[in-house]
């Protein structure tokens, strides 16, 4: 991971802005030596705000940003003037960024779209000035508001990559290679496991200028539910997947076993994944021919939409495609 340009988890501490306080003045002029009370409310404090960034797709930016700071709001003043507000600061994160307490590991809200706007950590309102005391018993009201406390304490980020087909399998199944077939991403890719150490996202074209999106997510090891081998690293990207294409290469041992794992480890992790449509894509088939895909074929569940592929021949590409949209689209 060393050097890695992607982030998907900083924990950082914000601080908002104080609220100002009320001013307790009261009106003074040439011939008016006991005015009202005129003292003006103070400004509230800056917030700390997410904000949904389409362009963006790493938290890198905010990985060395540990202390974010807001700014006080400012003191009311005479003349019913209204203190300033504090100046808001706004962060600007992926969409797919989830907050969380880190205490309580409660999620708090998360980003989906873009523009969309959250406050993290509200500003301090602002007190109000001695004006708003005035009564018919109290006409000459000395007290004023002092605006209300910051807010502070530590949030964690955490980015969940949104994508419309997550590629699921063990290590070397494959995928990358997929990815790079199939779209203009460029994937790492090599013959040993664990080449793809974060999350690829591919554009992938389809017929009449439509397009998808593909995400190559590291490889699932038996045990990652538990955090085994990259575990929580990858399992959460996964959740924001519309559909999960499980790839098991041709040349796996025990087809159905390979399956049956990686189910019970998404399982594991978060049952609802399951009800996610998913559908099995057996890769490097170039290598087998009809007997060997329909021996494959019986050996897999009999209620499973199942495609045979190959990145390097090319062979059913294109009808994998028109699978996957077809289910998109249902």
């Amino acid at each position: 991971m060393a050097g890695s340009n992607f982030i998907d988890y900083v924990k950082i501490h914000c601080k908002s802005g104080n609220g100002g306080a009320g001013s307790a003045h009261f009106y003074r002029a040439r011939g008016i030596p006991k005015g009202g009370p005129d003292g003006g409310d103070g400004g509230r404090g800056g917030h700390i705000i997410l904000r949904g960034n389409k362009q963006m797709w790493t938290l890198l930016h905010l990985k060395y940003r540990k202390h974010v700071l807001g700014f006080d709001g400012k003191n009311g003043n005479r003349g019913d003037r209204h203190g300033a507000d504090g100046q808001d600061v706004i962060l600007d994160v992926p969409l797919g960024t989830v907050v969380k307490d880190p205490e309580t590991d409660e999620v708090l809200f998360e980003i989906t779209e873009d523009g969309e706007e959250k406050i993290i950590m509200r500003g301090g309102r602002g007190g109000l000035g001695n004006s708003h005391f005035k009564s018919s018993t109290n006409q000459t009201p000395t007290h004023a508001q002092p605006g209300e406390e910051l807010q502070e304490g530590w949030r964690i980020l955490e980015l969940k990559v949104l994508a419309d087909v997550g590629l699921v399998g063990f290590p070397n199944a494959g995928k990358s290679t997929l990815l790079s077939a199939i779209s203009a991403a460029k994937p790492e890719i090599a013959d040993y496991p664990f080449t793809t150490l974060v999350p690829n996202l591919g554009m992938v074209s389809y017929r009449d200028y439509k397009s998808f999106v593909v995400a190559d997510i590291p490889g699932i090891i038996e045990g990652a539910a538990e955090g085994k081998g990259l575990g929580h690293r990858f399992l959460r990207h996964i959740e924001r997947n519309a559909i999960l294409l499980f790839l098991i290469p041709a040349d796996s041992k025990d087809h159905l076993k390979e399956y049956k794992v990686l189910l019970k480890e998404l399982k594991k992790f978060n049952p609802e994944l399951l009800d996610k449509k998913h559908i099995i894509a057996v890769s490097k088939s170039d290598m087998l021919d009809e007997e060997l895909e329909e021996s494959i074929r019986e050996e897999l569940p009999k209620d499973a939409s199942v495609i045979f592929f190959s990145s390097v021949s090319q062979k059913n590409l294109m009808a994998l495609k028109d699978l996957l949209w077809q289910n998109l689209n249902q």
